[in-house]
Protein backbone atom coordinates (compact mmCIF):
# COMPACT_ATOMS: atom_id res chain seq x y z
CA UNK A 1 0.00 0.00 0.00
CA UNK A 2 2.84 2.34 1.11
CA UNK A 3 4.45 1.55 -2.24
CA UNK A 4 1.49 2.49 -4.16
CA UNK A 5 0.91 6.04 -2.44
CA UNK A 6 4.78 6.51 -3.24
CA UNK A 7 4.38 5.53 -7.10
CA UNK A 8 1.01 7.42 -7.27
CA UNK A 9 0.98 10.31 -5.33
CA UNK A 10 4.72 11.33 -5.25
CA UNK A 11 5.32 11.82 -1.92
CA UNK A 12 8.14 10.75 0.27
CA UNK A 13 8.83 7.29 1.39
CA UNK A 14 9.25 8.75 4.98
CA UNK A 15 5.59 9.73 4.80
CA UNK A 16 3.72 6.89 3.28
CA UNK A 17 5.50 4.59 5.79
CA UNK A 18 4.29 7.27 8.67
CA UNK A 19 0.40 7.09 7.21
CA UNK A 20 0.38 3.53 6.65
CA UNK A 21 2.29 2.54 9.75
CA UNK A 22 4.60 0.47 8.07
CA UNK A 23 8.79 0.73 9.16
CA UNK A 24 11.28 1.87 6.29
CA UNK A 25 12.71 -1.41 6.30
CA UNK A 26 9.80 -3.36 6.12
CA UNK A 27 8.91 -0.66 2.79
CA UNK A 28 12.67 -1.70 1.06
CA UNK A 29 12.88 -5.28 2.02
CA UNK A 30 12.76 -7.87 -1.03
CA UNK A 31 12.09 -11.43 -1.14
CA UNK A 32 15.55 -12.67 -1.67
CA UNK A 33 15.11 -16.45 -3.11
CA UNK A 34 17.49 -18.99 -1.73
CA UNK A 35 19.23 -21.77 -3.75
CA UNK A 36 17.85 -24.59 -1.08
CA UNK A 37 14.53 -23.26 -1.66
CA UNK A 38 15.09 -24.75 -4.87
CA UNK A 39 16.60 -27.71 -3.97
CA UNK A 40 14.25 -28.38 -1.48
CA UNK A 41 11.23 -27.78 -3.90
CA UNK A 42 13.00 -30.31 -6.34
CA UNK A 43 13.36 -33.52 -3.50
CA UNK A 44 9.74 -32.38 -2.60
CA UNK A 45 8.50 -33.39 -5.82
CA UNK A 46 10.70 -36.07 -6.33
CA UNK A 47 9.33 -37.85 -3.18
CA UNK A 48 5.84 -37.21 -3.93
CA UNK A 49 5.80 -38.56 -7.62
CA UNK A 50 7.29 -41.75 -6.40
CA UNK A 51 4.76 -42.31 -3.54
CA UNK A 52 1.72 -39.98 -3.53
CA UNK A 53 0.81 -41.60 -0.12
CA UNK A 54 3.60 -39.35 1.12
CA UNK A 55 2.55 -36.46 3.25
CA UNK A 56 4.28 -33.43 4.38
CA UNK A 57 6.20 -35.06 7.82
CA UNK A 58 7.35 -37.96 6.16
CA UNK A 59 8.96 -36.00 3.13
CA UNK A 60 10.69 -34.36 5.94
CA UNK A 61 11.53 -37.12 7.96
CA UNK A 62 13.01 -38.98 4.88
CA UNK A 63 15.21 -35.53 3.77
CA UNK A 64 16.16 -34.85 7.60
CA UNK A 65 17.30 -38.38 8.72
CA UNK A 66 17.37 -40.15 5.66
CA UNK A 67 19.32 -37.96 3.55
CA UNK A 68 21.07 -36.05 6.22
CA UNK A 69 19.47 -32.45 5.57
CA UNK A 70 19.59 -30.02 8.09
CA UNK A 71 16.45 -27.72 7.18
CA UNK A 72 13.54 -27.01 9.48
CA UNK A 73 10.09 -28.54 9.12
CA UNK A 74 8.49 -25.09 8.70
CA UNK A 75 10.73 -24.39 5.65
CA UNK A 76 9.73 -27.49 4.66
CA UNK A 77 6.08 -27.12 4.95
CA UNK A 78 5.80 -23.87 3.87
CA UNK A 79 7.61 -25.01 0.51
CA UNK A 80 4.93 -27.86 0.32
CA UNK A 81 2.55 -25.97 0.68
CA UNK A 82 3.64 -23.63 -2.05
CA UNK A 83 3.84 -26.48 -4.18
CA UNK A 84 0.44 -27.87 -3.71
CA UNK A 85 1.53 -30.94 -2.83
CA UNK A 86 -0.96 -31.49 -0.02
CA UNK A 87 -3.01 -34.57 0.31
CA UNK A 88 -6.43 -34.74 -0.20
CA UNK A 89 -8.37 -35.63 2.53
CA UNK A 90 -11.27 -38.15 1.44
CA UNK A 91 -14.38 -37.45 3.12
CA UNK A 92 -15.76 -39.56 5.72
CA UNK A 93 -18.67 -41.51 3.58
CA UNK A 94 -22.15 -41.22 5.86
CA UNK A 95 -23.78 -44.25 5.77
CA UNK A 96 -27.31 -44.77 5.43
CA UNK A 97 -28.74 -46.57 8.64
CA UNK A 98 -32.37 -47.92 8.73
CA UNK A 99 -34.49 -46.71 11.49
CA UNK A 100 -34.19 -49.54 14.07
CA UNK A 101 -37.62 -51.27 14.83
CA UNK A 102 -38.58 -51.83 18.64
CA UNK A 103 -39.11 -55.43 19.52
CA UNK A 104 -42.89 -56.25 19.87
CA UNK A 105 -43.29 -58.05 23.04
CA UNK A 106 -46.70 -59.84 23.30
CA UNK A 107 -49.67 -59.82 25.95
CA UNK A 108 -51.17 -62.89 25.50
CA UNK A 109 -50.64 -66.49 23.64
CA UNK A 110 -50.90 -67.14 20.49
CA UNK A 111 -50.84 -63.24 19.30
CA UNK A 112 -47.43 -63.63 18.25
CA UNK A 113 -45.14 -66.67 17.04
CA UNK A 114 -41.48 -66.65 15.75
CA UNK A 115 -39.88 -69.19 13.52
CA UNK A 116 -36.01 -69.49 12.23
CA UNK A 117 -34.14 -72.07 10.73
CA UNK A 118 -31.00 -73.53 11.89
CA UNK A 119 -28.33 -75.57 10.10
CA UNK A 120 -25.40 -78.02 10.63
CA UNK A 121 -23.53 -80.85 8.84
CA UNK A 122 -22.51 -84.33 9.15
CA UNK A 123 -19.49 -85.60 8.79
CA UNK A 124 -20.30 -86.92 5.13
CA UNK A 125 -20.43 -83.45 4.19
CA UNK A 126 -24.29 -83.38 3.70
CA UNK A 127 -25.96 -80.84 6.02
CA UNK A 128 -29.16 -80.87 7.78
CA UNK A 129 -31.66 -78.50 8.80
CA UNK A 130 -34.03 -77.54 12.18
CA UNK A 131 -37.25 -75.19 11.84
CA UNK A 132 -37.53 -74.04 15.35
CA UNK A 133 -40.97 -72.64 16.22
CA UNK A 134 -42.10 -71.02 19.80
CA UNK A 135 -44.63 -68.72 21.01
CA UNK A 136 -43.00 -65.37 21.77
CA UNK A 137 -45.70 -65.00 24.89
CA UNK A 138 -44.16 -67.33 27.20
CA UNK A 139 -41.06 -68.92 25.00
CA UNK A 140 -42.92 -71.88 24.78
CA UNK A 141 -41.18 -74.38 22.27
CA UNK A 142 -44.11 -75.21 20.25
CA UNK A 143 -42.23 -77.51 17.07
CA UNK A 144 -38.85 -78.40 16.07
CA UNK A 145 -38.55 -79.78 12.48
CA UNK A 146 -35.51 -81.82 11.55
CA UNK A 147 -34.75 -83.08 8.09
CA UNK A 148 -32.30 -82.70 5.22
CA UNK A 149 -34.00 -80.43 3.29
CA UNK A 150 -37.09 -78.21 4.53
CA UNK A 151 -39.02 -76.40 1.42
CA UNK A 152 -42.22 -74.02 1.84
CA UNK A 153 -44.65 -77.32 1.55
CA UNK A 154 -43.03 -79.06 5.19
CA UNK A 155 -43.03 -75.15 6.59
CA UNK A 156 -46.85 -75.08 6.11
CA UNK A 157 -47.36 -78.50 6.60
CA UNK A 158 -45.77 -78.00 10.26
CA UNK A 159 -47.19 -74.75 10.69
CA UNK A 160 -50.93 -76.62 10.15
CA UNK A 161 -50.07 -79.29 12.62
CA UNK A 162 -48.94 -76.83 15.56
CA UNK A 163 -52.41 -74.83 15.07
CA UNK A 164 -54.61 -78.07 14.60
CA UNK A 165 -53.58 -78.26 18.39
CA UNK A 166 -52.52 -75.05 19.51
CA UNK A 167 -54.71 -72.65 17.36
CA UNK A 168 -53.65 -69.77 14.83
CA UNK A 169 -51.53 -66.92 16.14
CA UNK A 170 -52.26 -63.36 14.87
CA UNK A 171 -48.51 -62.60 13.50
CA UNK A 172 -45.48 -65.41 12.59
CA UNK A 173 -42.62 -63.43 13.13
CA UNK A 174 -39.76 -64.04 10.79
CA UNK A 175 -36.62 -63.46 8.43
CA UNK A 176 -37.19 -62.91 4.47
CA UNK A 177 -36.02 -66.38 4.05
CA UNK A 178 -36.66 -67.87 0.57
CA UNK A 179 -38.96 -70.43 2.33
CA UNK A 180 -40.90 -67.62 4.33
CA UNK A 181 -41.17 -65.21 1.34
CA UNK A 182 -43.07 -68.19 -1.30
CA UNK A 183 -45.85 -67.66 -3.29
CA UNK A 184 -47.37 -70.57 -1.56
CA UNK A 185 -46.79 -69.51 1.95
CA UNK A 186 -48.04 -66.15 1.02
CA UNK A 187 -51.13 -67.75 -0.18
CA UNK A 188 -51.83 -69.71 2.62
CA UNK A 189 -51.34 -67.44 5.44
CA UNK A 190 -53.81 -64.86 3.53
CA UNK A 191 -56.01 -68.11 3.24
CA UNK A 192 -56.02 -68.50 6.84
CA UNK A 193 -56.04 -64.49 7.89
CA UNK A 194 -52.37 -64.54 9.44
CA UNK A 195 -49.69 -61.60 9.14
CA UNK A 196 -46.10 -62.46 8.19
CA UNK A 197 -44.61 -59.65 10.27
CA UNK A 198 -40.69 -59.74 8.85
CA UNK A 199 -37.58 -58.61 10.22
CA UNK A 200 -35.15 -55.84 8.66
CA UNK A 201 -32.27 -57.35 6.61
CA UNK A 202 -29.16 -57.54 8.74
CA UNK A 203 -30.85 -57.32 11.88
CA UNK A 204 -31.52 -60.85 13.80
CA UNK A 205 -31.78 -59.12 16.93
CA UNK A 206 -35.43 -57.90 15.82
CA UNK A 207 -36.06 -61.54 15.91
CA UNK A 208 -34.76 -62.02 19.30
CA UNK A 209 -36.58 -64.84 21.13
CA UNK A 210 -36.01 -67.21 18.49
CA UNK A 211 -32.44 -66.47 18.42
CA UNK A 212 -31.91 -66.84 21.97
CA UNK A 213 -33.72 -70.30 21.21
CA UNK A 214 -31.24 -71.19 18.74
CA UNK A 215 -28.67 -70.39 20.58
CA UNK A 216 -29.89 -72.57 24.05
CA UNK A 217 -30.63 -75.55 20.96
CA UNK A 218 -27.10 -75.50 19.74
CA UNK A 219 -25.99 -75.71 23.56
CA UNK A 220 -28.04 -78.49 24.15
CA UNK A 221 -27.05 -80.17 20.95
CA UNK A 222 -23.10 -79.32 21.96
CA UNK A 223 -23.75 -81.86 25.21
CA UNK A 224 -23.12 -86.10 24.14
CA UNK A 225 -26.09 -87.59 22.34
CA UNK A 226 -28.25 -89.75 23.96
CA UNK A 227 -31.10 -92.13 22.62
CA UNK A 228 -34.07 -91.73 24.42
CA UNK A 229 -35.56 -88.91 26.25
CA UNK A 230 -39.05 -87.69 27.37
CA UNK A 231 -41.32 -86.09 25.23
CA UNK A 232 -40.83 -82.05 23.70
CA UNK A 233 -44.34 -81.03 25.31
CA UNK A 234 -42.43 -81.96 28.94
CA UNK A 235 -40.21 -79.30 28.91
CA UNK A 236 -41.61 -76.67 27.03
CA UNK A 237 -44.01 -76.21 29.50
CA UNK A 238 -40.79 -75.44 31.58
CA UNK A 239 -38.16 -72.67 32.02
CA UNK A 240 -36.63 -71.08 29.16
CA UNK A 241 -32.97 -72.65 29.52
CA UNK A 242 -35.30 -76.21 29.46
CA UNK A 243 -37.31 -75.50 26.28
CA UNK A 244 -34.59 -76.73 23.88
CA UNK A 245 -33.34 -79.64 26.10
CA UNK A 246 -31.74 -83.47 25.56
CA UNK A 247 -36.10 -84.37 23.91
CA UNK A 248 -34.16 -81.82 21.01
CA UNK A 249 -31.03 -84.92 20.65
CA UNK A 250 -33.64 -87.77 20.78
CA UNK A 251 -35.49 -86.29 17.56
CA UNK A 252 -32.93 -85.58 15.90
CA UNK A 253 -31.33 -89.32 16.29
CA UNK A 254 -34.77 -90.61 15.26
CA UNK A 255 -35.18 -88.58 11.87
CA UNK A 256 -31.48 -89.38 11.02
CA UNK A 257 -31.66 -92.59 12.27
CA UNK A 258 -34.19 -93.43 9.79
CA UNK A 259 -31.84 -92.31 6.75
CA UNK A 260 -29.47 -94.42 8.33
CA UNK A 261 -27.10 -91.75 8.85
CA UNK A 262 -27.09 -91.67 12.79
CA UNK A 263 -23.22 -92.51 12.59
CA UNK A 264 -22.17 -90.28 11.14
CA UNK A 265 -23.50 -87.33 13.27
CA UNK A 266 -21.14 -84.49 14.66
CA UNK A 267 -21.98 -82.75 17.44
CA UNK A 268 -21.10 -78.95 17.30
Amino acid sequence: MAKEVVAQRGISIWLACDVSTVSESCYRYEVKRHAENEQIADWLVRLTDNNRSRGCGLCYLYLRNVKGFQWNHERVKRIYQELKLNMRIKPRKRLVRDKLEPLRVPQAINEVWSMDFMHDQLEDGRSFRFFNVIDDFNREALDMEIDLSLPSVRVVRALKQIIAWRGKPQVIRCDKGPENISARIQCWAKQWGIRFEYIQAGKPQQNAYIERFNRTVRYELSMPLVISAPPLAHYSSGSHTAIATIALVALLCRTLAERGCLRSVRAK
